[in-house]
């Protein structure tokens, strides 16, 4: 099967990450790339209903160069596609269908690759990495990345492919999320000044989180090569109350925070909770019901990846330079933090990701195609990877 062949079986499989199961997208990887003598350890997910896989071919141990993608998309629940979007259409050059972007194009094609490279002599190993909820905020990496130099072996280099046009990414944020949950006192809108109202308190908190994003922007840390140079808080969801006549007894506050790798997040969040205190303390004065609690529910690592080899060497088979770094997060940070030299590079556009009528071009999967298969040229070679995670 070539590129788009997969791509269509990929794109079959609704691998939306809330779904209870989707295991079977990675069986059918395994499918493909077993029969060909490529050495597959699948991993089970601890709760079930999806897996992670691990794939190698060539020399066995460490070393080599390792492709990462992750195999679940977003819902398109309330979106307006003019395609189904669990069905791969060609049009004017284009493949419509949720995920084509991001990032099932590079999966597709990294699988195409492994397959390629079974076939070669290879000097140094491919590898393959598949992750599971990573839009759940890189889940299932984590819950893989234990099993690596056990199973395939630590690379020298890890390319992940999301879609960034073919530009070479260097870095991104961290991310942790946060619950917060707010406790006043019920009874009637009647006698509401007798009373605390959990979402006036939640709305304390909120603007308590605006005011230090706005400390952030003015006098933050920066960092080069981001659009948004500094650490952000972002509040997502915010819901309490039953009726209009009823006092919000409960409430609750979702919020992330997406920080440089610089950035002394343990300070920013022990901020945070000296600040859920104070509000909570004062309310209780009035009413001894009130609380504030926050509870991390989620969190990854950003990286910074400073070797110019490994830079010059994807600029050398097809990445694009300006380097640069990006807001968002993506499997890398993981690996990264193992200990993996990382780069983010592959085709598509994350502009076009998580809306209706997703989709890649023709053209942009060619290139990726061409792109890799440079790197299978580079491990034929026995002398070709040689520091190449070294800064100079």
């Amino acid at each position: 099967m070539d590129t788009l062949d997969i791509l269509k079986r990929l794109i079959a499989f609704p691998s939306v990450f809330t779904a209870p199961d989707y295991a079977d997208i990675t069986d059918f990887a395994i499918s493909v790339l077993e029969p060909l003598g490529v050495i597959c350890h699948r991993l089970e997910a601890p709760g079930g209903g999806r897996a992670g896989l691990f794939a190698r071919t060539g020399p066995a141990g460490p070393g080599g160069i390792m492709l990462s993608a992750h195999l679940d998309v977003v819902p398109v629940t309330g979106q307006d596609w003019s395609t189904d979007p669990f069905v791969a259409t060609e049009r004017d050059g284009r493949i419509f269908g949720r995920g084509t972007s991001d990032m099932k194009g590079f999966a597709a094609a990294a699988i195409r690759a492994m397959a390629e490279a079974a076939r070669r002599p290879l000097a140094h190993p491919l590898k393959l990495a598949l992750s599971y909820d990573e839009e759940a905020g890189c889940i299932g990496i984590s819950d893989m990345i234990g099993s690596l130099a056990q199973t395939i072996g630590r690379p020298d280099l890890c390319i992940v492919g999301e879609p960034t046009s073919m530009r070479i990414v260097t870095g991104h944020k961290g991310k942790i999320s946060y619950r917060v949950s707010v406790s006043g006192s019920a009874g009637h809108s009647a006698s509401a000044p007798d009373h605390v109202n959990a979402l006036h308190l939640a709305c304390d908190y909120v603007a308590a989180l605006r005011q230090m994003q706005s400390e952030l922007a003015g006098s933050g840390l920066r960092a080069d090569g981001y659009t948004v140079p500094y650490s952000t808080i972002h509040v997502g969801k915010l819901s309490g109350g039953n009726a209009l006549n009823m006092i919000p007894e409960a409430a609750i506050v979702e919020f992330e925070i997406r920080h440089l790798a610089g950035e002394d997040i343990a300070s920013l969040v022990n901020r945070l909770e000296v600040v859920a205190s104070d509000i909570a303390a004062a309310a209780r004065r009035h009413r001894r019901e009130a609380s504030i609690e926050m509870t991390e529910f989620n969190r990854y690592p950003g990286f910074d990846m400073a070797s110019d080899r490994a830079i010059r060497f994807l600029e050398s088979i097809g990445g694009r330079l300006p380097d640069g770094k990006v807001d968002y997060g993506t499997d890398g940070g993981v690996i990264a933090t193992a200990g993996v030299p990382t780069l983010v590079c592959g085709p598509g556009d994350i502009a076009r990701a998580h809306k209706a009528d997703e989709y890649i071009a023709v053209d942009e999967l060619a290139e990726c195609d061409e792109f890799l298969t440079k790197v299978l040229d580079a491990l034929e070679l026995s002398s070709s990877l040689k520091g190449l995670a070294a800064s100079p």
